[in-house]
């Protein structure tokens, strides 16, 4: 990485022509793609509303002088071409889609606080040394596909097209089918994954509420938590809501209630950090005069010790079994997500706080309860995470919301992180 001779004279850069971008409008704007009436947004992997944000963010991205390209998968970059010809890349950025009714600024922040700091910095210094991207990744919240992360995967090499080729949305489309009909998939666009990515920085809203309680405005992540998450499936015995006594039933919906019942029992026993989430659950046949005979729900666990959450995971799909033999039920389970702790790049971290005490902002260095883009990099090249306040904590909700000033203070850390990587 190389370092720029110029010496950045920080009122100049707060005080020019772009750094007028206002990051809370670009925020808004992106909002509009795929809103809910409530005030959030809906824009799932590869649907209309997915596909509009990201040819209006092209068009956004080409405005603000950067070359534009997709890769196969639909993940979208804004590129600043360095000088020296190194042939790598510092990238930044965030993802595109979002959950089902959730907030304006997940993801959608990293993304346009990416252009602002690539605006800002082409504007005061001209091109950088080495070549920096800003990144709309297709996908990451595993909204409307049982997959996430696909975007950073894909990109990475971490995932191929086999290893999301099984996977359905609720009406049945397959990944790869929806792939195609938003006219991405094999060889569409000629970028497949990549190699040059010297380092990759994501600039995110907490998601929680830390920062805001101890008055703090950036928060440095040192480490993203360990993920694991299951599909549990219930077999019991569809039968006659009238004339089944209750001590004849083998009603998967009790069952099932038991072993949630049991298995946040036993999270608040094993205690903090580790938290569990069943976030999901359906009933079959789902009719009000009927004993369910099938029961299906989602289970969800994280923690930062990664042995910790895998004996976690065990001890709590041992009480689902011993539910289910209880009860008189049949029980499976299926991992399908199972994502290490890792930790973030301690030289870049470092960076970043040198860069907050330059500019006299609060900081404190946190881990993330949150999965993130970045722990899918920090596998593959040098990678950081900065945090800015969510109010009150709120994410994934229509809710969601973060002070534009706080917005700022992030898109001026990150600016000055770029400018010493990469001019």
């Amino acid at each position: 990485m190389k370092k720029n001779k110029k010496n950045p004279d920080r009122r100049k850069q707060d005080g020019s022509k772009s750094a007028m971008l206002m990051t809370e409008q670009l925020i808004q704007w992106l909002g509009s793609f795929g809103a809910d009436e409530d005030g959030g947004v809906t824009r799932l992997l590869y649907t209309p509303s997915w596909k509009e944000a990201q040819e209006a963010l092209a068009g956004k991205m080409e405005e603000l002088g950067l070359t534009v390209r997709y890769d196969d998968a639909g993940n979208l970059c804004g590129r600043l071409q360095g000088t020296e010809g190194s042939g790598s890349c510092i990238l930044t950025g965030s993802h595109i889609d979002t959950v089902q009714r959730g907030g304006k600024y997940d993801g959608a922040y990293g993304i346009v606080a990416g252009m602002a700091a690539l605006s800002r910095l082409r504007e005061q210094y001209g091109m950088p040394l080495t070549t920096i991207e800003v990144v709309a990744f297709c996908e990451e919240e595993g909204s409307r596909f049982p997959y996430n992360y696909w975007g950073s995967t894909f990109m990475t090499g971490t995932a191929t097209y086999k290893d999301v080729e099984h996977a359905l949305d609720a009406q049945g489309v397959s990944l790869v089918q929806a792939m195609k009909q938003a006219g991405f998939g094999p060889g569409t666009q000629g970028q497949g994954p990549r190699s040059d990515v010297e380092a990759f920085i994501e600039l995110h809203v907490e998601q929680g509420a830390i920062l805001e309680q101890e008055g703090r405005s950036i928060g440095i992540v040192e480490q993203i938590v360990g993920l694991q998450r299951y599909t549990i499936h219930v077999q019991g015995e569809a039968n006659h809501a009238g004339t089944t006594p209750m001590a004849y039933r083998r009603d998967a919906a009790r069952a099932a209630a038991a072993m949630i019942t049991a298995i946040m029992d036993r999270a608040e026993e094993l205690g903090a950090p580790l938290v569990a989430t069943v976030g999901q659950m359906e009933l079959h046949p789902n009719t009000p005069n009927v004993i369910p005979g099938k029961a299906t729900f989602t289970l969800d666990v994280r923690h930062p010790d990664g042995a910790l959450l895998e004996e976690a995971c065990g001890s709590l799909l041992r009480i689902v079994a011993d539910e289910a033999r209880e009860r008189g039920v049949e029980v499976s389970t299926e991992r399908w997500m199972n994502v290490a702790p890792i930790g973030m790049d301690a030289g870049l971290t470092g960076m970043i706080e040198d860069i907050c005490i330059d500019q006299g902002r609060s900081y404190r260095r946190m881990p993330s309860g949150a999965g993130h883009d970045a722990q899918i990099f920090a596998a593959h090249c040098k990678t950081a995470m900065v945090f800015v306040p969510s109010r009150q904590g709120i994410s994934h909700s229509p809710l969601e919301y973060t002070e534009p000033g706080h917005l700022e203070e992030g898109v001026q850390v990150l600016t000055e992180l770029l400018r010493r990587l990469a001019y």
